[in-house]
């Protein structure tokens, strides 16, 4: 079985995306204040660390829809084929969330985006696909918290952001009793890094 992972930024108040989710806001209202460490700012070294290992190759991935793109419900005559441009940054397999069959899509630079109706099979999935490198939730929040109540995941990178949104997406919520221990942890004025490591209790 392979290392199952995830990562996420997660404000003060434990939202890892803020309130009124569009299109024009994918991440909601104050949404992007999450990931300043990690797009668009020049960071220090330690956020460029994390950042790499967060871009590190993997196996596969599993994602939510809403995580994937904006369109909501059939996906009709859309051709999204999600924020990234022509080469995502994945280069593996990517097993998307959603109700609505979709063909896959084949994407430069070794993405396929796969579209898979139940977060079990995708688990499935994503692992055959791995072999015996890492498999990493991407997000957003239902998706890892899916994995976090099956107590499937192994480690979890949370990016703790020091903003409070005051709403929006929580990770825990629903989430059984857990424990996780700290095993690598970096700062910088933009973020607090920490890798956990999952106890089952």
């Amino acid at each position: 079985m392979p290392l199952i992972t995830a990562h996420l930024s997660i404000s003060l108040d434990g939202f890892v995306a803020g309130p009124e989710q569009s299109e024009q806001n994918p991440i909601g209202i104050g949404g992007m204040e999450l990931h300043r460490w990690h797009i668009g700012e020049p960071g220090s070294d330690a956020d460029r660390r994390m950042s790499d290992r967060v871009m590190a190759p993997r196996g596969a991935y599993v994602m939510g829809r809403n995580m994937f793109g904006p369109v909501r419900g059939d996906w009709g005559d859309s051709d999204w084929r999600g924020w990234w441009g022509d080469e995502p940054p994945y280069h593996a397999p990517v097993f998307v969330l959603t109700h609505h069959p979709r063909e896959p899509i084949p994407m430069a630079g070794g993405t396929t985006f796969y579209f898979v109706d139940d977060f079990d099979s995708a688990v499935k999935q994503a692992v055959a696909a791995a072999g015996d490198q890492t498999v990493t939730i991407a997000g957003g929040a239902s998706a890892v918290r899916q994995g976090l109540q099956r107590g499937i995941v192994d480690e979890i990178m949370l990016n703790h952001i020091p903003i409070v949104l005051g709403g929006g997406e929580r990770l825990f919520d629903g989430v059984p009793r857990l424990k996780a221990e700290p095993i690598e942890v970096a700062a910088s004025p933009l973020a607090t890094h920490v890798v956990y490591r999952i106890e089952r209790t």
